[in-house]
């Protein structure tokens, strides 16, 4: 009798322990998928962040009035706002321009067409709203000429706007940096502000943005290479007569001026920083998006952690970690030198605020805030031209960067 209820116990022991067994093996399966799913999903981020990328699909064309040259858009954050802006398009035209909101309702918006559209144009429903409004350096109709900047990577293209219409460029430079996943026409609308002022415009290229060389493999380093490009693109303008330059960035545009203003062996001849909705850190930047687009935080924070590792290169396609540290301006306040003007709006949707309001809270003595609201994404000339253009010459004229005024009668 009790051999039998030993047996019995032997045997409940051995399946309550085959039982467990098979548990730990369901669960360390398990968590063996979620980290193979975790993983995939980070490195999916990770290289959405660094590999350029065709232009999104933000909004669709809903309608086209002919007659009354209206267009009719799904409503978007973006497409609601007041003022000017472009739209990238397919069809019959692949850009127009369009003005004020005419109408708007839950789900459309619409707006008056800059741009003639003819009843022979077809153009396709998806479409890309844009803040540029101007496509080509021609439209301004300024006298300009295509330039080369010899860099680490090759040639990269430049416009060259001369301060006068004589081709005299004068001492005081201005060179324009565009942001990520942009080209150098989003610089254009603020060369006219300059030229009024008797400052040149260099509007330049750099690494992998589609007119530049590419590098190894044609990624982002988010500022930390692109910025010697640029700093090829100040000795460049030095040879050629700049003793001073401005460097005015969109986006992260932004952070390389800021990389160069602090890197470059040219600092002495960097008279200030003008910078439109800047990327200052990284990890902000980043950790706002991925709350935007719904990510869980871990997985963000391990898509920074990624991104910031030399051994993840392979898996990221990135030519090699990306220095966050180096890149978070805030932390690097102290070593700030030039005075800064910051221009960015608390409702960026894209590039938070946030870290601008840090650093002009690091650094009063030499940054300078203007911060706007409404306005979107480097889309504040196009929101409100005059207090843009305003607070650039205001700031100019209280910086000695003003040589129209220095040499008026």
């Amino acid at each position: 009798m009790k051999a039998s209820r030993r047996a019995a116990v032997d045997g409940s022991r051995m399946v309550s322990a085959a039982a467990l067994r098979g548990a730990a093996v369901v669960l360390a399966s398990a968590l063996f998928a979620v980290s193979g799913v975790l993983a995939v999903l980070t490195v999916r981020v990770a290289r959405r962040v660094i590999m350029p990328a065709a232009r999104a699909v933000d909004t669709r064309i809903l309608d086209v009035d002919v007659a009354a040259q209206t267009i009719t858009l799904t409503r978007t954050p973006d497409t609601v706002l007041p003022g000017r802006y472009g739209l990238f398009t397919t069809g019959a035209a692949d850009y127009i321009k369009i003005g004020s909101v005419l109408a708007s309702d839950s789900t459309s918006v619409k707006r008056k067409l800059l741009t003639e559209v003819g009843g022979d144009m077809h153009l396709a429903a998806e479409a890309a709203f844009s803040g540029w409004y101007f496509q080509r350096p021609e439209e301004l109709h300024l006298p300009f000429r295509q330039e080369y900047v010899h860099a680490a990577v090759g040639n990269c293209p430049a416009w060259l706007f001369p301060a006068s219409a004589d081709g005299a460029t004068g001492d005081t430079w201005v060179i324009q940096i565009h942001g990520r996943g942009t080209t150098r026409a989003e610089c254009l609308r603020a060369v006219p502000v300059f030229q009024a002022q008797g400052i040149t415009s260099l509007v330049v290229s750099y690494r992998n943005d589609g007119d530049a060389p590419r590098s190894r493999t044609g990624s982002y380093a988010l500022g930390a290479t692109e910025w010697r490009d640029v700093d090829a693109a100040v000795g460049w303008a030095e040879r050629r007569g700049a003793r001073r330059v401005i460097l005015m960035g969109w986006s992260m545009g932004g952070a390389i001026a800021l990389q160069v203003a602090l890197g470059s062996a040219h600092r002495e001849l960097i008279a200030g920083l003008i910078l439109d909705s800047p990327v200052v850190d990284w990890r902000t930047v980043l950790t706002y998006q991925g709350r935007a687009l719904g990510l869980p935080g871990p997985v963000t924070g391990l898509a920074i952690g990624t991104l910031g590792a030399d051994w993840t290169t392979p898996a990221t396609h990135a030519d090699a970690g990306i220095p966050f540290d180096r890149l978070d301006i805030v932390a690097r306040a102290a070593e700030l030198r030039h005075p800064t003007l910051i221009l960015h709006s608390d409702d960026d949707g894209f590039v938070p605020s946030s870290a601008s309001h840090r650093l002009s809270e690091a650094r009063p003595d030499l940054v300078e805030l203007q911060t706007f609201t409404t306005a979107r994404h480097t889309k504040l000339w196009n929101y409100d031209q005059q207090r843009w253009t305003d607070a650039i010459d205001d700031w100019l004229r209280r910086h000695d960067l003003t040589p129209a005024e220095e040499t008026a009668p």
